[in-house]
């Protein structure tokens, strides 16, 4: 096969499938993979069949979903500060429910119910989880476990009950805690940072600087 690749052209190549390219001309292909297990979870939760959860061959596919996913993965590999944990897990998570919507795109879909919600329980409990383990990495499929669903669901089910996806919640309690902390305690800012959950200082205050328009240093502190 002879083709004009452009820019956001995608190409889904199933694992263990052998198979060669060569470009007549520079250029820079971000190559993404996950588990194929994944995928067989994520069809699952999604009340679809994982065994036919096969992805076959495809070549110059356009999707701005996946296209997104992919420019956002290529931002944290050259971001000089790491991205917290359980926005990877988001990463990964969302490029595999695409792919199955995409591996189903012809099937019909699953019955859909009135809005699902975590019980009050679930969220008191998570709620409770997250602000416990602040000062840790939080994964989604710890957080999946501790509500008692799976992680395609936690999503789904903690932004219909908060209005908030569950990352940005996560960002949000680790920046009013630091914040918290800022105006009412003598503690330095590094140690602060550690115990609000950010890898370091300058994460902090790139992270506050991003969602709340200012610094840490810009904060009176007592």
């Amino acid at each position: 096969m002879r083709g004009v690749q452009k820019p956001g052209d995608i190409g889904v190549i199933p694992a263990g499938m052998d198979g060669s390219w060569e470009d007549d001309a520079d250029c820079q292909i971000l190559r993404l993979s996950f588990r194929p297990s994944l995928l067989e979870e994520v069809a699952e939760q999604m009340g679809r069949s994982s065994t036919k959860a096969k992805l076959i061959p495809c070549f110059g596919l356009r999707d701005t979903r996946i296209e997104a996913i992919g420019w956002a993965i290529k931002a944290d590999l050259e971001a000089d500060v790491p991205s917290d944990p359980l926005y990877i897990d988001l990463l990964a998570n969302a490029l595999a429910v695409r792919m199955v919507e995409l591996v189903f795109d012809r099937m019909s879909p699953p019955e859909r119910s009135s809005t699902p919600r975590l019980s009050a329980r679930q969220l008191r409990i998570l709620i409770e989880f997250i602000e416990t383990n602040l000062d840790k990495k939080l994964h989604l499929a710890d957080l999946a476990s501790v509500a008692g669903v799976g992680t395609t669901r936690l999503k789904t089910l903690f932004r219909n009950s908060t209005g908030t996806p569950v990352h940005r919640y996560v960002i949000g309690r680790r920046i009013e805690y630091a914040r918290a902390m800022l105006s009412t305690t003598k503690m330095p800012a590094s140690q602060i940072a550690l115990a609000a959950g950010f890898t370091h200082q300058s994460h902090m205050a790139s992270t506050m600087r991003r969602v709340l328009g200012h610094v840490p240093s810009e904060i009176t502190r007592p």
